[in-house]
């Protein structure tokens, strides 16, 4: 029983797939409300124009009328305080707001099906009451919830106003339309909450093919393909707070030695700590890291003052020296180093991509020259 139960009120996706689906769609009820509340509005402010120049029934304005208000107050709160769909949802409010539309539009209902034709059978009510709660996306412990007290206080009305002939039917009634619209309401809401699992699932597939496509397995960083789509995105969107876009080549030093004296799967380990010490710095110092090949990754970086740059690449370097990975075959320190060729150009007056790289490269292989272990910086 309690599996049946776990199933009906969690529409046959488990707890925690429901819980993540109805978070994604939950924000949706916000424009189903002014919707609703704004077709109310029409409908109920069109129809008191009839009791006005026809039958002068005054309770019958008063209804249409608060009817009118209250959807146009409900409208005018949910407009106001969810200007986006993306605003942080309140689900207590949401929750509130849907049970006043319910029962500002079940009290309309109930009057042309109770009060306004008391010698007929209700024909309206039950019609609302299966169409009402389809529009939202609700729990179905909520939904049954709305769908019961409505039921109860319509079938007790009924039984006070109608003759027996009349309030018979009507109950008949009613409590066909409460179960065709849990068993509807159910239904279209497990539709849209599995459409959002289904959604969810592809995109985590997408998302995750780009990240196979984008990261470098061995060190986790971006890879070269990341670092050129982001350099061309870069290029096109700098902030302008920003003054300089600098972007850095760096290569260790001697890798090859290292490979052939200690074997490949210490060279992999040492491009693993490497790459997690560049990783680091994106979270420290807002810098983008990738490597773009063997034994060469490239950063990504805004400076405000140019003179900044020298630090930042001399960081760089300390970072790398830090390790404290030993490499005697380095003819360059007993630990493994790297040589950091750096471009700087101003914002604004930026270049193609080809020459910003081949301008740090240039750089990089000026610090090879310079003895290695070491950054130089090309200002463009």
């Amino acid at each position: 029983m309690r599996a049946l139960l776990d199933k009906w009120r969690y529409y046959c996706l488990g707890k925690d797939e429901y819980t993540k689906c109805m978070d994604k769609v939950f924000a949706k009820n916000i424009h189903t409300l002014r919707r609703t509340n704004a077709i109310v509005f029409i409908i109920s402010a069109t129809s008191t124009v009839f009791p006005v120049f026809a039958d002068r029934n005054l309770t019958k304005l008063i209804i249409y009328m608060g009817t009118c208000a209250i959807a146009a107050l409900l409208y005018l709160l949910v407009r106001c305080r969810y200007r986006r769909n993306e605003d942080k949802v309140n689900k207590a409010l949401i929750y509130t707001l849907i049970t006043l539309t319910y029962v500002n539009i079940s009290v309309f209902g109930i009057y042309l099906g109770v009060w306004a034709n008391k010698g007929m059978t209700a024909g309206t009510y039950p019609g609302i009451l299966i169409s009402a709660l389809l529009l939202f996306y609700i729990p179905a412990v909520f939904h049954l919830c709305l769908t019961l007290c409505s039921m109860v206080i319509v079938t007790a009305l009924v039984v006070l106003f109608k003759s027996h002939e009349i309030y018979r039917i009507d109950i008949l009634n009613i409590f066909f339309a409460g179960a065709v619209s849990m068993v509807i309401g159910w239904q279209v809401i497990m539709n849209r909450v599995s459409l959002a699992s289904h959604a969810g699932n592809m995109e985590d597939e997408r998302n995750n093919y780009y990240d196979q496509s984008t990261i470098d397995e061995l060190t986790q960083l971006k890879n070269r393909r990341h670092f050129t789509n982001t350099i061309q995105r870069t290029v096109s969107n700098y902030r302008q707070s920003d003054n300089y876009l600098c972007v850095a080549i760096l290569d260790i030093d001697y890798f090859k030695n290292y490979n052939d004296y200690y074997g490949h799967p210490e060279g992999d380990e040492c491009l693993r700590k490497v790459g997690s010490a560049l990783k680091d710095l994106y979270n420290n110092m807002n810098i983008y890291a990738a490597r773009i090949g063997g034994e060469e990754f490239a950063l990504i970086w805004f400076e405000e003052e140019i003179t900044e740059t020298q630090n930042v690449a001399s960081c760089v370097c300390e970072k790398i020296r830090n390790l404290h990975i030993r490499h005697e075959k380095s003819e360059a320190a007993p630990y493994v180093t790297v040589s950091v060729g750096v471009n700087v150009t101003r914002c604004g007056a930026l270049s193609d991509i080809e020459t910003l790289y081949n301008s740090a490269d240039k750089a990089l292989y000026i610090a090879k020259k310079n003895g290695r272990n070491c950054a130089v910086i090309n200002t463009t």
